[in-house]
């Protein structure tokens, strides 16, 4: 029996809204880690509902507001650089309840500039929509991988002569720079030539 074209656009609706909801689901996540990164507190709480709550651990737990604040305290205190890369995502959506589990892998140049440390695991997320926004009400973190290596060719010389950018700590970041332009590039952006520059 075919399905009318009301019950057929009605399934579509469905579908893109479905669609919709994953999007914005897993740019909260992507915004969360982008603000990790980029030291950004207001991005980060953003990504939580005010009394949403983050567990980084037992013994490590904060509410929405509080989250931001103590995550830059402690990239700040562990690393010089850190970068938060979300791979795996698989999410289940019940009306306004949202069940995401996301693979995160951590990158942390440490203090010395010379090693470095890779931290692998989970982010089990309970998102809820509330307003039409999707933020993170409960995230409980796992921990899988963890490891140490050597990070000193970032000192190498020819390394230092590419010039590259590395990323700021602030809003300074060309990612946020609009338009994007060549020209204009914020003090400290580049790694420096020398360890002592």
């Amino acid at each position: 029996m075919s399905r009318t074209l009301e019950e057929r656009l009605a399934s579509m609706e469905h579908e893109l809204q479905q669609l919709r909801d994953r999007q914005q689901i897993l740019d909260c996540i992507a915004r969360n880690a982008r603000g990790c990164d980029r030291h950004d507190e207001t991005m980060i709480n953003n990504s939580y509902y005010a009394d949403g709550i983050d567990e980084h651990g037992g013994q490590t737990i904060n509410t929405g507001t509080e989250y931001g604040a103590w995550a830059n305290e402690v990239h700040t205190r562990g690393s010089l650089q850190n970068m938060h890369h979300i791979t795996t995502h698989t999410c289940e959506i019940d009306g306004d309840t949202a069940h995401a589990e996301s693979y995160v892998i951590g990158l942390f140049l440490n203090p010395d500039g010379i090693s470095a440390r890779l931290l692998a695991g989970r982010y089990i997320d309970r998102l809820e929509r509330r307003d039409g926004e999707w933020r993170i009400a409960l995230r409980r973190c796992t921990s899988e991988v963890m490891f140490s290596g050597d990070a000193s060719v970032g000192n190498s010389e020819y390394f230092r002569n590419m010039d590259f950018l590395r990323g700021l700590r602030s809003p300074s970041d060309v990612s946020y720079q609009r338009p994007l332009l060549l020209d204009q590039t914020p003090a400290g952006h580049r790694w420096p030539r020398t360890m002592d520059d």
